[in-house]
């Protein structure tokens, strides 16, 4: 049973990683890349200490905890105990991933920590003020799985990786808002 996933993986990471064009692969190495979304994350912080004052600390902390949560536990666990290789690793897959970054990154990729920290990111911020800001939803998810997407598109992660990476994100989000959810007097819900 196990083999037969890993086959339907293997073979929709190749289908979904030979859909490439010059264009696409410019804006997916630029996606893909961490540093590309400092501005974003810069610009979220203002944005939630404007709106929130006082209250943006604990919604900023909930997003580092939340990011650092999923972070760890796709990097720090999953891949050193899972030991999967990614595509761009596995010496059959090689002439047949279509690799867009310089490297292929660390040795394995199970689970991934981009869709963790992304999809931790978007059910954080939809859990903490997406009732107030139904935009949140609209942008950050959507946002998630590019980012997402972008890694079976550049060659690192298989489909699994990013599904089991955006599960792990959205279970820390949900577990960061209940674990602080407990400690926010009732008088400063946001």
């Amino acid at each position: 049973m196990l083999h037969q996933v890993q086959q339907i993986d293997t073979q929709l990471f190749l289908y979904l990683n030979g859909l490439h064009a010059p264009w696409a692969d410019t804006l997916m190495y630029w996606v893909t890349q961490r540093n590309s979304w400092i501005g974003l994350y810069a610009l979220l912080i203002v944005w939630l200490i404007w709106q929130y004052k006082n209250r943006a600390a604990v919604i900023i902390g909930a997003l580092i905890i939340t990011v650092a949560l999923a972070d760890q536990a796709t990097s720090s666990l999953l891949k050193p105990w899972v030991e999967r290789l990614r595509p761009c690793y596995v010496a059959y897959l090689k002439n047949q991933v279509h690799l867009v970054v310089e490297g292929c990154g660390g040795t394995y990729g199970f689970a991934s920590s981009h869709a963790a920290n992304s999809f931790g990111l978007a059910v954080a911020l939809w859990l903490w003020i997406g009732k107030k800001y139904q935009w949140v939803g609209w942008f950050f998810f959507p946002w998630a799985a590019l980012v997402s997407y972008s890694r079976i598109y550049v060659g690192v992660h298989y489909p699994l990786d990013v599904l089991a990476g955006a599960l792990i994100g959205a279970g820390a989000g949900f577990f960061v808002k209940r674990l602080l959810g407990m400690f926010v007097p009732s008088g400063q819900r946001l």
